[in-house]
């Protein structure tokens, strides 16, 4: 698997189109710092991370609304590929629906959403959009 975040985010798009409660996707690091930003900023339920074999999984709790069942994410787009990489500066952060949407970013003090690159002056990768 060349990659494995693009594969997150499909295996999470494709639990939300069929109405799943719960996904399953392998553990890393990486993977495991997105899901603890998507439950911060409530665009999911819930998380457990299950140590099992050397690798792990990681157990996502969908998040929808009680009453019309729609999902809290209504997009997961990929920005940087292993083929063509996106990085930004913290002067020129970008902003996914003018602000409503979080961008996750890839920085040098951790992964964090593009707010909180922009406070602490510093760019990095830019890996997904979120909203």
């Amino acid at each position: 698997m060349t990659d494995p975040i693009a594969d997150y985010l499909t295996r999470l798009r494709n639990a939300i189109s069929a109405k799943h409660r719960v996904v399953e996707v392998p553990a890393s690091n990486l993977k495991k710092e997105i899901t603890k930003i998507l439950f911060d900023k409530g665009y999911i339920l819930n998380y457990k991370f299950v140590e099992d074999g050397p690798q792990g999984t990681i157990k996502v709790a969908l998040k929808y609304d009680a009453v019309n069942k729609v999902n809290a994410i209504k997009k997961l787009e990929r920005v940087s590929t292993p083929g063509m990489r996106k990085y930004t500066g913290y002067k020129d952060m970008p902003r996914v629906i003018n602000g409503l949407g979080i961008a996750i970013i890839s920085t040098s003090k951790g992964v964090m959403t593009d707010k909180e690159a922009a406070a602490l002056k510093i760019g990095g990768e830019v890996l997904c959009y979120v909203y």
